[in-house]
């Protein structure tokens, strides 16, 4: 029957291939024409071929094609097509009762073949349509011939195996099977020269060994083992002992890195060199866990060391894939992996123990004396491994665990080794493993995406290994493309076989959790910043610090967060993406309220600390925090320092939800919390965006008062960062803002930022002005503080105006209402001014002294930033004391908080200085 030209065959295929299912109009197009150039009307070409199909299928009875939105649908009985008739025949066979029903089934599928499928179609779909049927074809080819030698047919097979042995190289199956005719052949050599041939094979070409089945049949060959021969029938060999297990897998092809890991391995188990005792040294086998997140490498860690120090261990290797956490089932049960372990020491299924202790005894028993290694991946738990242990001094257990196994560790003396994830340079080498150096080297901004979304995950590395290996072609920036979106880049890292799947591979952890920790680590994807403290996620989860640490310790124990500093949590960016989507799953309310509670604490916690960095300036109004949320009392000015910065990034998070959950109040009161903190530590670009987003929440609020004061600060900022047109704007319109709210502070303030900004463009008589408006403002307020810095400035610009008398009368009055309220900074500040105006009178001594006093006073309060100007002008004292050696030590120091602070042009000023000690400073 003709059934027209290829493109029209293809159709055909396609709906055969999908009998009694709808095909879409884009699937056909796609499988149709692949990557080749469309037709102009891909949907019109399409219904040409099927009318034309439905004619050359007119005389076949049951045969229809019919349009079935979205696509055509081609009604068949799948017995009339040799593709599904083939995949009948396979399912039958491999669910008959015996042999001879499923030889039947196989040798009628394999007659199926009359040449190579879908011969003539040249799409791509095609193409993998035949690599799929020819897997298959082999595999059903394989299975026939393992029936056939049950039966005795070994010699019939000897050719036929000999040719695919040639066909199949490194088919392992093909070469056990080949093997095992020769052998019952009597050609034993030939079958040993058979495994050797592709060990070498193997290793040259793919960098592995045999697999364990393979290894453990050419031990049976190599011993004459009775159990390969047929019933009735002997081997001609004498009879030997039981084999020795080898069942270690490959060691992993592309192992990078892990070089302290193997070597605390080594320490830990011993390294065997001239022991006749293997590694154990107490009362039993010598133990050693290696644990970690899922995909980080647990597994391949104890191949490679394994495989190392394989030498170590003559009377054999014993490998149990326990399935802690596997999703191709449940864990296996301690009895069943003693069986296992009990049937390759050559114990009979019917000479074991149902009981599991008196299995495990009859185990230790047969492990006395012998120097093995035992490996147990992917452990659930230690009730799980603890059978398994032998009683050994001279044996070694190596176990793999997502989970700590603290109880291992404690009741058996197990070492730990935990996994962390690979460096920037263990992941690029892995993945140039995977991809080539000239890839690499030719896209290096797309590799640093790649290399940072990762994340130095072993597994993830891998998943995109493969994608860019799937087609080599593509640059790489397509795939970084997809990476860098944060909310999809768990789909990227997806694939379908969930063994090496990022998402499932977490999902698998997170499934294995107590509710109680499951909910804990939904909850935990809210957590605006990069980590967060235990009194922040009490406040987020509303969890007692206690129930919350033990929770914690859950999830820590499961490899899921990490305490990298004392009551601080963080988790790899991974798997918080995974969180994030679990916490998608808690309702609207409920987040909003989490965020809520956790938001408040920042924001209360911060405005306690803020008051206790500046007592004395204006103070705003704030609402009670959430319910549940339960800020910090800080004990003191230190006390409030540290928390700000252990908290700064989360802060600054903070402020960002509450922009996005348009809680406008809490986001100018962030930055008006911050401020000092800012202030004090020198975080002048975080400082001014902090209060960018501040003033626009407070103009949608309409908060006049807090907009002049908030421009005022922004105003200050800018000044301090240089962007002066800047700053004039935002201080210009504090003043406008103040007196058309008619807030006296508020203009006051106005003022004497503005003074500050006009003193940084050296317009001192300007500033000088500001100050003044801004001391008659304050006077009649009766604030001792305010009208002290408003004092203060005034000295400063008296000073820079050459008025050296006045400026020292009202620094000094400014220093005595400083002292009179304890206001510590504004002393630091103003002892700071007097050194300046005293080194203008030439009075180096006294200069000096008020210098050292201020820089005591800012390293008691953690005021980094005047610290940096004073060490600079300490330094100028010294330069001009002829004291070139501390004058130099001044500067660097005052360059190194300029460089922390990224204040570039005083870094830059210090430097200048510093080039110029030898030439301007005579030594004495």
């Amino acid at each position: 029957m003709d059934v027209g030209h290829a493109r029209q065959r293809s159709v055909l295929a396609v709906l055969a291939a999908e009998a009694n299912r709808v095909v879409s109009g884009d699937q056909l197009v796609h499988r149709v024409w692949g990557e080749r150039r469309l037709p102009a009307s891909p949907a019109g070409a399409l219904h040409t071929y099927v009318s034309l199909l439905r004619r050359s299928l007119a005389g076949v009875q049951g045969a229809t094609i019919a349009w079935q939105a979205p696509g055509y649908k081609m009604t068949v009985d799948p017995q009339a097509v040799d593709l599904h008739r083939f995949s009948s025949l396979i399912a039958r066979a491999n669910g008959a009762g015996d042999d001879d029903e499923a030889a039947v089934m196989l040798e009628q599928a394999l007659a199926l073949w009359r040449g190579e499928p879908l011969a003539g179609l040249d799409t791509s779909w095609a193409a993998e349509v035949r690599a799929v049927l020819a897997t298959q074809r082999q595999a059903a080819q394989s299975d026939l011939i393992d029936i056939q030698l049950r039966r005795g047919q070994h010699g019939e097979l000897l050719a036929l195996l000999s040719g695919q042995a040639v066909q199949y190289p490194l088919d392992e199956r093909v070469a056990g099977q080949h093997m095992l005719a020769l052998y019952r052949c009597g050609k034993q050599a030939d079958a040993l020269k058979r495994y050797e041939e592709l060990r070498r094979l193997l290793a040259d070409e793919l960098g592995t060994d045999p697999g364990p089945s393979l290894q453990l049949l050419h031990q049976q060959i190599l011993t004459a083992d009775p159990e390969l021969a047929l019933p009735g029938q002997g081997t001609g060999l004498p009879a030997a002992r039981p084999p020795v297990p080898c069942q270690l897998p490959a060691a992993p092809r592309h192992f990078t890195g892990r070089s302290d890991e193997l070597a605390c391995l080594a320490a830990m188990l011993g390294d065997g060199a001239g022991s006749g005792d293997g590694a154990g040294s107490g009362d039993g086998a010598a133990v050693a866990v290696i644990c970690g997140a899922g995909g980080i490498g647990k597994t391949w860690l104890a191949l490679r060391w394994a495989h190392q120090h394989a030498r170590r261990f003559p009377d054999g290797q014993l490998w149990v894939n326990l399935q802690g956490f596997d999703p191709a089932g449940p864990p296996v049960p301690a009895v069943v992996a003693m069986r296992r372990i009990m049937a390759s020491l050559g114990v009979k299924p019917e000479e074991i123990p149902a009981d599991l202790d008196a299995a495990s005894a009859l185990y230790r028993s047969l492990m006395a004396g012998k120097r093995m290694l035992v490996v147990l991946d992917n452990a659930r738990d230690a009730s799980q491994v603890t059978p398994l242990l032998p009683g050994s001094t001279a044996c070694v257990v190596l176990v793999t665990s997502r989970h700590q196994l603290t109880r291992l560790v404690t009741g058996h003396g197990a070492e730990r080794v935990n996994l962390d994830m690979l460096s920037g340079d263990e992941a690029w080498e892995l993945l140039a493993h995977y991809v080539g150096l000239d890839s690499l080297a030719t896209e290096p901004d797309a590799v640093a995406v790649l290399l940072a979304c990762c994340g130095g995950l072993p597994l993830a590395l891998s998943v995109v290994a493969a994608r860019a290996a799937r087609h080599p072609g593509f640059p790489l920036a397509l795939l970084a493309s997809e990476l860098r979106e944060a909310s999809t880049r768990l789909d990227a890292l997806d694939t379908e076989d969930l063994t090496v799947s990022v998402r499932a591979a977490l999902a698998l952890s997170y499934r294995a959790l107590e509710p109680l920790a499951a909910k804990l680590f939904s909850q935990l994807g809210l957590v605006p910043g990069p980590d967060i403290g235990v009194p922040a996620a009490a406040a987020l989860t509303r969890l007692p610090p206690h129930r919350l640490r033990a929770l914690m310790r859950d999830l820590e124990a499961a490899s899921l967060v990490r305490q990298h500093v004392p009551g601080r949590y963080r988790m790899h960016d991974l798997i918080r993406l995974y969180a994030v989507e679990q916490s998608r799953k808690m309702s609207r309310k409920a987040q909003a309220a989490a965020l809520r509670r956790v938001t408040d604490f920042y924001l209360h916690s911060a405005f306690a600390g803020d008051k206790l960095l500046h007592p004395h300036r204006p103070s705003v109004e704030i609402e009670p925090p959430a319910a549940g949320s339960r800020p910090l009392a800080h004990a003191g000015k230190a006390q409030a320092l540290a928390w700000f910065d252990a908290e700064h990034s989360c802060l600054l998070a903070a402020q960002k939800v509450a922009v996005q959950r348009g809680w406008h109040s809490r986001v100018w009161q962030f930055a008006w919390a911050l401020n000092a903190f800012h202030t004090f530590r020198g975080h002048r670009r975080e400082r001014i965006e902090t209060l960018r987003t501040g003033i626009a929440a407070a103009e949608k609020l309409g908060a006049v008062s807090v907009q002049a004061l908030a421009h005022g600060w922004l105003g200050q900022a800018c000044a301090q960062s240089g962007f002066h047109s800047e700053a004039f704007r935002h201080l210009e319109r504090a003043i406008s803002l103040a007196r058309a709210a008619g807030d006296t502070t508020a203009l006051a303030y106005s003022h004497l930022q503005l003074s500050r900004a006009c003193g940084l463009r050296e317009s001192h008589q300007q500033a000088l002005e500001h100050a003044q408006r801004a001391l008659e403002l304050f006077k009649p307020l009766a604030r001792p503080a305010w009208e002290a810095q408003a004092l203060s400035s005034v000295g400063w610009h008296q000073a820079h105006l050459g008025r050296l008398g006045e400026a020292r009368e009202s620094c000094e009055a400014a220093l005595a209402l400083y002292r009179q309220i304890n206001d510590l900074e504004g002393e630091a500040s103003n002892l700071d001014s007097l050194g300046y105006i005293a080194f203008l009178a030439g009075s180096h001594g006294t200069a000096r002294e008020y210098y050292e006093q201020a820089l005591s006073l800012c390293r008691d309060l953690g005021h980094t930033y005047i610290e940096a100007d004073i060490q600079a002008s300490l330094a100028e004292v010294h330069a001009a004391c002829a004291e070139p050696g501390q004058a130099r030590t001044a500067w660097e120091e005052a360059l190194r908080l300029y460089n922390i602070q990224h204040r570039t042009a005083d870094a830059a000023r210090i430097q200048q200085q510093l080039a110029g000690i030898p030439a301007a400073v005579a030594v004495p």
